[in-house]
């Protein structure tokens, strides 16, 4: 087959390149030059591949600056291409790193604010909890403590409100205060503008910076023109660490937002401890709104009427946290104004023990002397000769010896228009003038004066009227078992 494939190959050639003679005639003489096939086929292969040489090197010539044109348009796409990748890379790693910054931040902010809602509610604790503890222990409810005898010259104990942490403080225009005892509660921060007199109506201006603006502006100084809020939320569903981090941050969130319904609970129970206070005063026979005007003019409180939504909880972008916070504050102040006012309202009896026993009340009864119908103005506690006598609450003694039918008697001024008898003592151990603390001995039991037997008589006076001792008594049992 290989030599049919030859032979047929060796018929063409001869057939397309018959053997030809070239006749060159010079000076009568004749010469000739005979082209085989294979020659002429040599020849005209030669001929073609020099033609297209000429061809191929003329249009490279003519052509050239297309050419080289046309392969820089190529390669100039390429490095674009290339380009373009490298800046789509860059964009991406741009976005991923931006959104890494910004969620960490998110995280920091939103960890950082539950920080500082917890040391918040535990200050704000600590002062509820020292409250309390003077509320029960602070001279208002309970016995009184045994002593010597020495509360003669005993000095009255500190108020209640001294002996309380102090409040995170409003820092001054511009400002910020620092708590020494606090430790890690936020401050208080109010508008940087300059206080002028102001009416009742006039209204602080705001001037607070606004935090998306300025969160905008580093995030802008940071990334350039790129700015967090601009990152796709698919950046976060396509990278499974961004992801976590953002469940973390909106379980933190969450955490924070607990604190805020704890503090609007807490708040709840502050104005409960307000209410039962003014519960335990009106049970007394006293105007809670009247005795809590009282208070107010012997501290002496005034200053600018500032709203509390211009006073702002460093560190705490939750307004309705810092509301919750900010009333409850107000509250507990009250209740703690109202507690330093409750150390001086007697609630409990001038003697205790089982062998005391009250043999009159307070109002007609008939007289004893002449058994005639006739009104009693204290209760009688009847007990064995010589028994403490105590005072029922902290003031300042304004009576102290003979005083007509009361015997013996001592008279304690405790403020407010509060003021406490005890007749028919059989000693006084105390002198006008002398500061008492509750629970202080004032005198012994005894008979003096219209009397029948050993036994006190006491009175409770307010606002130059005398008031049924039960009542107060009364109203101490109420707390106590409220508590």
């Amino acid at each position: 087959m290989a030599e049919t494939l030859v032979e047929r190959v060796w018929a063409w050639l001869h057939e397309t390149f018959p053997e030809r003679q070239v006749y060159i005639r010079s000076d009568g003489r004749v010469q000739f030059f005979t082209f085989g096939p294979t020659l002429q086929a040599t020849l005209a292969g030669l001929s073609l591949i020099f033609l297209g040489w000429v061809a191929f090197s003329t249009v490279n010539v003519i052509f050239k600056d297309r050419i080289i044109a046309a392969k820089d348009h190529r390669y100039q796409q390429m490095q674009s291409a290339y380009e373009n990748r490298v800046a789509d890379l860059q964009l991406s790693y741009d976005e991923v790193n931006g959104a890494l910054v910004s969620a960490e931040d998110k995280f920091k902010s939103t960890a950082d604010e539950l920080q500082t809602k917890q040391n918040t509610i535990i200050h704000f604790l600590d002062r509820k909890k020292q409250v309390d503890a003077a509320l029960m222990n602070g001279g208002t409810l309970g016995a009184p403590a045994d002593n010597d005898g020495s509360g003669v010259a005993g000095s009255d104990t500190a108020p209640a409100s001294d002996s309380l942490a102090a409040a995170p403080s409003l820092t001054g225009l511009g400002g910020s205060a620092s708590d020494d005892n606090d430790g890690g509660s936020s401050e208080l921060t109010v508008s940087p503008q300059p206080v002028k007199p102001q009416p009742r109506a006039a209204k602080p201006t705001h001037a607070f910076l606004d935090f998306g603006s300025a969160v905008g502006r580093i995030a802008g100084a940071i990334f350039g023109k790129r700015q967090p809020n601009a990152i796709s939320p698919t950046t976060f569903s396509r990278h499974p660490v961004l992801k976590r981090l953002a469940a973390e941050t909106e379980r933190v969130h969450h955490l924070s937002m607990t604190e805020t319904a704890f503090m609007a609970r807490t708040q709840d129970e502050v104005v409960e401890g307000v209410r039962e206070i003014n519960a335990v005063l009106r049970r007394a026979g006293i105007n809670p709104d009247q005795f809590a005007q009282r208070l107010e003019s012997t501290e002496g409180v005034g200053g600018p009427e500032i709203p509390l939504q211009s006073v702002h909880i460093e560190g705490i972008a939750d307004e309705a946290f810092q509301g919750a916070f900010l009333r409850a504050s107000a509250v507990l102040d009250q209740l703690n104004q109202l507690l330093t006012g409750m150390r001086h309202v007697p609630l409990t009896t001038p003697v205790h023990g089982s062998e005391f026993e009250r043999t009159s009340g307070f109002g007609p009864r008939v007289d004893p002397f002449t058994h005639r119908y006739a009104f009693h103005p204290g209760l009688d506690f009847a007990g064995p000769w010589g028994a403490i006598v105590r005072s029922t609450a902290p003031g300042t003694v304004v009576w102290a010896g003979p005083r007509g039918t009361y015997g013996k008697m001592v008279e304690i001024d405790h403020g407010f228009g509060i003021h406490t008898r005890y007749g028919h003592l059989s000693s006084i151990s105390v002198q006008v003038g002398a500061k008492v603390i509750k629970g202080a001995l004032i005198g012994k039991l005894g008979s003096t004066g219209r009397s029948t037997g050993p036994h006190v008589h006491y009175e409770v006076w307010y606002d130059d009227v005398v008031k049924n001792p039960r009542n107060f008594i009364e109203a101490g049992h109420y707390v106590l078992q409220q508590r």
